[in-house]
């Protein structure tokens, strides 16, 4: 193997920077600090980014070559970002440094090293879609009727599963157990698929995605020589977001900085994403794993309110003792108003708050839209405010998704509904029927012209032919078996429909074929099952199908911004997932109910320090104004009956770190 160092330049000078009139103490600090395992906790609107360049170019003001760093990121406009900060101050251009995603550095050292794991230098890499027609070419070689049976996971969702098995290093059996219990009963049967999928991979010399991870530390567990070399290579080991690796991105960066000169900076209060194979352990353990480590704070926040972080400081002091780095965030900025904690009745009176307070601000005292964000643990929880905006001719835009009513699954099942109602409306009924296997738009016209002459032929309900043999004739054989289940859960619909309300007929819909469907077709599952019991809360207000059809199509058509310029002032609505990272004047959180934030499957599961740090997250968006909002009505019942209790994470702070906002009862819709 060759192991020439690749960068031969002789070191250039760098121009002189004067780095302690460039950062406050902290920043200096830890940029500043003798090599060795270093450890930067970068709190909420800190400046981070700033320290981690600042280091760059300290390393090389110091006479490290650029070739001697390592950069890693989690997206590669972060390392761009950087490496053109570092070019401004030192004139060294980016080209010269290894700076990037952990993907992009690991298809880097494969190119080189591959066939220390006999890969081939030549291998391809499959895009997303590639990965998962391949993964169901090798289950339906394994088991022919295993996608046959709905309830089991399609090819994107099996493709999930085995992802986040590697990511983290647990058994595809541990990972059902931990993240997809809806797929218990099938979980001794997929690592059978996954050594065919690896080994169906190897055979093309093609990687995946996960490959790029995985084979780079398979390298370099299985070559001394390899990892000797990239120790000596990369002198200096920097990782941005440390908080966010998984078992992998860890032990990557673990092995290649033996020498321990590595700088780790993150912040373990906004370690959020374990559902994408974040292990808040990497962060919480480095200092063992890297014997000697100087844990450098960075505290000073530029963003918010002394108000908005002292409620923030609050939040992590509720944190256990020991699970945690003791930190408090301290404001660079002048006083203002404590944040609101707000009780609004149900979710249409939080709306409503909402919209009166937006309108005050942007109006009254001249707030920009663009500077005003609605965050929120759920998709669900957001739709009462999507209405209410739309109502009052407020644009918004939702930087997490599609909008309630648009989105995927809640059109399927407002399909279904829209056609068991109306069974003339073929719209409707294409929608549904290409759901099924192997039929397609021709073939659901098809299957519908042959019920609809049929029940005409018999005098027949449209809904009592669809297992006839005449109209099953039409159905593709591969769709038989689900085409009966389906023809009951409608019959079934059509039954509620008749004698109770909408509300009625949206569960049973949920609970028939179509919550099946779902099952299978999405990783997602729970989360999705929640939104489309949403919808039952919607469908409460309502006596009669057709009104409650027709509203959401009107609502559709409300809150649609399709024709909406994407550049022009909006509020912004997002999750609190989507949210890290970004700043605005004024933030709403709202669904602040136990059940909702923290989410009641968090709650069951015993994973409520990660809600508690995402809540962390949601009021340290904030730099002037903060409303923590909640409805003391459910919209449907739940284990606590129909009243919500408020957010533990609200109960948890002293009220004397925020006031109490009153609303005046307005008339509802």
């Amino acid at each position: 193997m060759d192991f020439a160092i690749e960068d031969q330049h002789a070191h250039d000078p760098v121009p002189g920077i004067d780095f302690r009139a460039q950062l406050n103490d902290e920043q200096y600090a830890a940029v500043t600090a003798e090599p060795g395992p270093l450890l930067v906790l970068a709190g909420a609107g800190s400046g981070k980014t700033r320290t981690l360049t600042y280091r760059v170019a300290w390393l090389l003001s110091q006479g490290v070559r650029p070739g001697e760093v390592l950069l890693l990121t989690f997206t590669n406009k972060a390392a761009r970002e950087m490496l053109h900060r570092v070019q401004e101050l030192t004139g060294i251009e980016p080209r010269r440094f290894w700076g990037g995603t952990f993907h992009s550095i690991g298809h880097r050292a494969l190119r080189m090293y591959g066939d220390a794991v006999s890969l081939e230098r030549s291998f391809t890499i499959l895009d997303a879609e590639e990965a998962e027609r391949l993964v169901k070419q090798v289950v339906e070689s394994q088991d022919k009727q295993f996608f046959k049976d709905k309830t089991n996971p399609r090819a994107g969702p099996l493709s999930d599963i085995l992802s986040l098995a590697r990511n983290t290093q647990l058994s595809v059996g541990q990972t059902v157990e931990r993240y997809f219990p809806h797929y218990a009963d099938i979980a001794g049967r997929l690592p059978a698929f996954a050594v065919a999928y690896e080994k169906r991979k190897r055979e093309q010399k093609v990687c995946d995605y996960d490959d790029l991870l995985e084979l780079w530390l398979g390298v370099l567990k299985s070559s001394p020589e390899v990892a000797a070399y990239f120790s000596h290579r990369f002198r200096h080991v920097l990782v941005d977001e440390y908080q966010d690796t998984n078992t992998l991105q860890a032990q990557i960066v673990d092995t290649i900085a033996s020498h321990h000169r590595i700088m780790a900076v993150g912040d373990d209060a906004q370690c959020i994403y374990s559902w994408r194979g974040a292990n808040f352990e990497n962060i919480i353990t480095f200092p063992e794993r890297h014997p000697g480590t100087a844990i450098h704070r960075i505290e000073t926040n530029y963003r918010s309110t002394p108000e908005i972080l002292n409620l923030a400081n609050g939040v992590l002091m509720a944190q256990p003792k020991g699970r945690h780095f003791d930190k408090e965030l301290r404001a660079a900025r002048g006083h203002m108003e404590k944040p609101f904690v707000v009780q609004a009745m149900d979710d249409r009176e939080q709306a409503e708050f909402i919209v009166k307070r937006v309108r005050a601000l942007h109006e009254d005292e001249g707030a920009s839209l663009n500077s005003i964000a609605v965050l929120y643990r759920s998709h669900y929880i957001a739709v009462e405010t999507q209405i209410a905006l739309a109502r009052a001719g407020i644009p918004y835009h939702i930087t997490s998704g599609v909008k309630f009513f648009e989105r995927q699954h809640i059109r399927d099942l407002v399909a279904l509904l829209r056609f068991v109602y109306n069974p003339s409306d073929e719209q409707a009924w294409e929608r549904i029927a290409v759901l099924l296997p192997r039929v397609g738009e021709k073939g659901a016209q098809k299957i519908h012209a042959a019920a609809a002459g049929f029940a005409r032929t018999t005098q027949r309900n449209f809904l009592d032919v669809l297992d006839a043999g005449e109209v099953v004739a039409k159905v593709a054989r591969d769709a038989r078996a689900e085409w009966e289940k389906l023809a009951v859960s409608l019959r079934q619909v059509a039954e509620a429909m008749q004698t109770g309300r909408p509300a009625d007929a949206v569960e049973t819909a949920i609970e028939g074929w179509y919550g099946d469907y779902l099952k299978g077709a999405y990783a997602d599952y729970s989360d999705r099952l929640e939104e489309l019991s949403a919808l039952v809360g919607f469908a409460q207000r309502f006596e009669e199908t057709q009104d409650f059809l027709a509203q959401i199509l009107l609502l559709n058509s409300e809150t649609s911004d399709r024709h909406v310029d994407p550049d022009s002032e909006a509020i912004k609505l997002t999750t609190v997932h989507q949210a890290k990272g970004l700043e605005y004047d004024v933030v709403f959180v709202i669904g602040l109910a136990d059940g909702q934030f923290p989410s009641r499957r968090s709650v069951e599961a015993g994973d409520v320090e990660e809600e508690r740090r995402l809540f962390y997250v949601a009021v340290t968006r904030a730099r002037n104004e903060l409303y923590l909002c909640y409805p003391k009505i459910a919209s449907r019942p739940g284990p606590g009956g129909m009243v919500n209790t408020p957010s533990r994470f609200l109960l948890e702070l002293s009220p004397a770190l925020y006031q109490e906002l009153k609303i005046r009862r307005i008339t509802p819709w």
